[in-house]
């Protein structure tokens, strides 16, 4: 069951319900979609509508041959494609995937390749063949490609060799699976070499007309609790969205390079790394990192005319552990990140140490880009920034009703009477876990937060992380961020405890830095604890401390607080109240 938009007049919430696989819409009798204020064409194709047309003002000389995508592999290969190169590229591509294998439009096709300029390519010619796209990490191992095989009926998957042995080992339980593309120089029993088969494809693709709600991909939810779940999005939300962004978020120009350093299988990777980058005709650069490296991170700013930079708060942190006054970035203008918290420290650092600003973004795979600090705001250390146009995005109650700034709330996106371009279809297959999602007129996002009278919006912490101790609600993320100033913490993850008294206090987990694992962990633990007292309200403090060797993560590298909060409380014997 999909969720799709109704087509005349305004679009109203979720759209008609069709039973259909995929409804492809009657585009010679429609004009264009009126949705909320935006204009959305009834047809539109990101392969076609925007790289092409790059490409022909690239013909007829109206825009210089610089490069779109630049990849470099850090051992001296390199890829330089302008737009031409690109849209003729990915048309053979489009070839491969329609002609040689054989896939119709709506088909689906799971996508598990790490940083290669294929990733782009396989993306591209997707779009262009009217098929449903379905990006993975390659950390996933089988049961994880399983699960994905299984539950979108994937007709194919495009693969390199990191996975290519766990992908043979569940497909005899894939029906569906009927097409295996080996990324490689290298061939393999039972797959198709697709870098041969592109060299032998058609240059020359006719662009499948795909509708504007038509899918275009499939995202997989991390699952910290339960099996995952499959967000789809339109051509739309994903490629419609992304040119509204782009031209109110980054600041990018046409002559500027981003470098985006994100797994291929989450979605900022799509929107930072070809989507918003490319709707504005910049250059997309690529390393192929297959083991971050921050001194390797910081000799390809020092080297490469890199303008904007993309990554998780981590990255800055790790970044910031080097000498960064024995490195020159000439060329960089613009830092953003999203993904997690970033600590106000980490701003101050980064900024006194380099003289750059670092820009917050926030959302989810159902909604993309939702808060952002652009190029032009003002930055307020721990403020996410504001709602990212057309969102209305605003705190709200039990209810559903809007909070005023200061209070504490659900962060929701107005969904009701008009749903806002950017929005995902729905949950594939589960038309009730994405009403349940929505409390009056608002899709709620899971996350807590307070938004102050500027419109700026504070993250609190996931919803079902929150911890209600002696009537205090206290947001994890505050201890964790309060927590990671000190300089023994290397990673830290906050749940709650069962406490006889308070009915739960506040637990951290954490992974000491290794000139600190040999101290006395008593004495540790007071310092820690007075540590978070004197940096944030002492009612938050963690009255309880377990130092660890790690952290449970899931495939995309989030810390699954779940695991740790289930085992707390099983490990009393009791259920904490939901």
């Amino acid at each position: 069951m999909h969720w799709l938009t109704k087509l005349r007049g305004l679009c109203t919430l979720w759209g008609t319900q069709r039973s259909s696989r995929t409804l492809y819409l009657n585009t010679r009798q429609l004009i264009s979609i009126q949705w909320g204020r935006q204009e959305v064409p009834a047809t539109f194709n990101f392969a076609t509508d925007v790289v092409d047309r790059w490409a022909g003002m690239e013909k007829a000389g109206k825009r210089p041959l610089h490069p779109a995508l630049w990849w470099v592999d850090g051992s001296g290969a390199e890829v330089t494609w302008n737009f031409q190169d690109l849209s003729k590229i990915s048309q053979q591509a489009a070839n491969v995937l329609s002609g040689t294998c054989g896939l119709q439009r709506g088909d689906r096709v799971v996508v598990v390749l790490p940083r290669v300029p294929e990733w782009w390519l396989v993306t591209l010619g997707c779009m262009r063949a009217g098929l449903v796209f379905m990006p993975g990490t390659i950390q996933m191992k089988s049961a994880d490609i399983l699960h994905r095989l299984q539950a979108s009926e994937a007709r194919a998957i495009v693969a390199g060799e990191e996975v290519a042995h766990e992908v043979d080992t569940v497909a005899p339980n894939c029906p569906s699976l009927r097409i295996k593309l080996l990324v490689s120089e290298k061939s393999r029993s039972g797959w198709l070499n697709f870098k041969s088969l592109l060299q032998e494809a058609p240059t020359t693709h006719h662009c499948v007309e795909t509708g504007s709600q038509e899918a275009a991909a499939i995202y997989f939810t991390s699952g910290t609790s339960g099996l995952p779940k499959m967000v789809e999005h339109s051509h739309a939300s994903l490629g419609i969205k992304a040119k509204m962004d782009a031209e109110n978020w980054t600041g990018l120009r046409a002559s500027d390079t981003i470098w985006t350093i994100s797994d291929t299988g989450w979605i900022v990777n799509i929107l930072a790394s070809l989507l918003e980058p490319w709707a504005l005709g910049a250059c997309v650069f690529i390393h192929l990192l297959p083991k971050f490296d921050p001194v390797v991170v910081l000799k390809v700013l020092s080297s490469y005319p890199i303008n904007s930079l993309v990554g998780a708060p981590l990255i800055y942190r790790m970044l910031l552990q080097q000498d960064l006054a024995s490195y020159k970035f000439p060329h960089l203008k613009n830092c953003f990140t999203g993904g997690e918290s970033l600590l106000p420290d980490t701003l101050g650092s980064w900024r006194a140490q380099t003289g750059l600003d670092i820009r917050e973004f926030y959302g989810q795979t159902e909604t993309g880009l939702t808060c952002r600090v652009s190029s032009t705001m003002k930055i307020k250390p721990g403020y996410l920034g504001t709602a990212s146009p057309p969102y209305d995005v605003q705190v709200v109650d039990d209810e559903g009703n809007v909070l005023p700034p200061g209070q504490e709330g659900d962060i929701g996106i107005r969904v009701n009477p008009i749903k806002p371009i950017g929005i995902f279809s729905g949950y594939v297959g589960s038309p009730k876990k994405t009403a349940a999602n929505i409390r009056g007129d608002f899709w709620i996002l899971g996350d807590r937060g307070i938004m102050d009278p500027d419109g700026y919006f504070h993250f609190m912490g996931r919803t079902d992380d929150i911890i209600n101790s002696s009537g205090y609600r206290i947001g994890p993320s505050e201890v964790e961020n309060a927590l990671m100033e000190h300089p023994a913490v290397v990673e830290t993850a906050v749940v709650s405890s069962p406490d006889p008294v308070r009915g739960e206090v506040v637990k951290a987990f954490v992974v000491l830095a290794p000139q600190f694992r040999s101290h006395d962990h008593n004495q540790l633990t007071k310092e820690l604890q007075e540590h978070v007292k004197s940096v944030t309200a002492p009612y938050k403090y963690p009255r309880k401390i377990e130092f660890v060797l790690d952290l449970p993560k899931n495939i995309t590298g989030k810390i699954q607080r779940t695991k740790l909060r289930e085992k707390e409380w099983k490990t009393s014997g009791q259920a904490r109240a939901s």
